[in-house]
């Protein structure tokens, strides 16, 4: 349940007259609303083996620091972001309204704000809706996050579903003009960013922290794509394509393309599903900082009105990486993961879960040089595998 505010119109005396008059006549006054939203998620974690702090990089080499197991609670939730924020719409006339989005990540264990300590880190856009198209400007997803997410067998999962890997680490972009449409079962989406804010590919920062928008380097840190879904009568289909420009020096933009497909299908209470992404990351040189291949299997099953579970397998091929302009070519093993939810629903608002998954060759939600360690799970020197197993609990509002 969403509580939904109503725009309140407060007289003064001297109005009162002009506001008798006014309701004797038909308003015509446009409709707003506010809504606030929000997901709590705690999960309590334990973790096979893990590093005490992030690795460090140096001539293109990785150090990785020792450590031991870890049990703690998580900040990045279990099954979702923990969030709050505002939406908002205003009836313009003729089937137009504005719309915003507000909203804020933050740790339930400490109450710290997520997404770099930033307010509103998760999105912050405004917008314009004509039927079911809409133009938004502001920090959104793009469309190949957008795209893919009724394709991710853990439904984009905090833990442990590899979503970094998956969109890559600009699937939350600043700057950002976006369309979405949906027509009937099709639903298609562009978007355009000035500057991405994001502030590293990989293990290596960018300029200005990724901002673009810089005068006479328009392309630095820019970025651009689109995506396609069907989904009807039990069968889905999805393509999508992703173009980053991150900088690591002014005016010197190297280029990341993504391309991905994916395929879903319903019967009765279980679902099916996979995916295939294409990746290539070149420096501003041409050389090689990545070139991969991104795989997935999976599908959820509904045992009872409120007992589900989820089952999902990632590999990623890493066919080259080359971790600064300088350094040499390297072909790494490849990661590969599997991870499991079981889901009980107490009501419509507040479920208990466990998650647990074990990843080769990366940390889980394969966290690696490939992916600048951006969740926090950190292997130890000469580490091939790493296990986790959290429980919690979700309370959406």
């Amino acid at each position: 349940m969403m509580a939904t505010i109503r725009k309140k119109h407060i007289l003064n005396s001297s109005a009162l007259a002009g506001a008798a008059a006014l309701a004797l006549s038909p308003p015509a006054m446009a409709q707003n609303s506010v809504t606030l939203y929000g997901v709590l998620d705690a999960p309590v974690e334990y973790v096979s083996k893990m590093a005490s702090s992030p690795p460090t990089l140096s001539n293109g080499q990785v150090t990785y620091q020792p450590g031991g197991r870890r049990f703690a609670m998580g900040s990045i939730g279990g099954l979702s972001g923990p969030r709050w924020g505002l939406r908002g719409t205003e009836e313009l006339g003729g089937g137009m309204k504005a719309i915003f989005t507000l909203e804020s990540g933050f740790g339930v264990d400490n109450g710290v704000s997520g997404n770099g300590g930033r307010l509103f880190g998760r999105q912050a856009f405004v917008g314009l809706q004509l039927d079911t198209s809409k133009i938004m400007l502001g920090r959104q997803y793009t469309p190949l996050f957008e795209t893919l997410a009724n394709f991710a067998p853990l439904r984009y999962a905090s833990l442990y579903e590899p979503v970094g890997a998956m969109t890559g680490l600009n699937n939350r972009s600043d700057n950002t003009v976006k369309y979405s449409g949906t027509f009937g079962a099709v639903t298609a989406m562009a978007h355009y960013s000035f500057g991405t804010g994001v502030g590293l590919t990989g293990m290596t920062p960018l300029a200005s922290g990724g901002a673009g928008e810089v005068p006479g380097h328009s392309r630095d840190n820019s970025g651009f794509g689109a995506g396609v879904s069907y989904l009807a009568n039990g069968f889905g289909v999805a393509l999508a394509y992703d173009e980053w420009h991150p900088a690591i020096v002014t005016g010197q933009s190297g280029v990341q393309r993504k391309a991905a497909a994916a395929l879903r299908y319903n019967m009765g209470p279980a679902s099916v599903m996979g995916g295939y992404r294409w990746g290539s990351t070149e420096f501003a040189n041409g050389a090689t900082l990545s070139r991969d291949d991104f795989w997935w299997v999976g599908g959820s099953y509904q045992a009872t009105a409120a007992l589900s579970f989820q089952l999902g397998y990632y590999y990623w091929n890493i066919k080259s990486l080359r971790l600064a302009p300088a350094a040499a070519e390297g072909n790494p093993a490849n990661p590969w993961e599997v991870a499991f939810v079981a889901d009980y629903a107490f009501s419509k608002r507040t479920d208990i879960y466990l998650t647990t998954a074990y990843a080769r060759n990366a940390g889980v939600n394969f966290d690696s040089a490939n992916t600048g360690f951006a969740t926090g799970y950190f292997p130890t020197p000469g580490q091939k595998g790493m296990a986790a197993v959290a429980v919690g609990v979700r309370h959406i509002f």
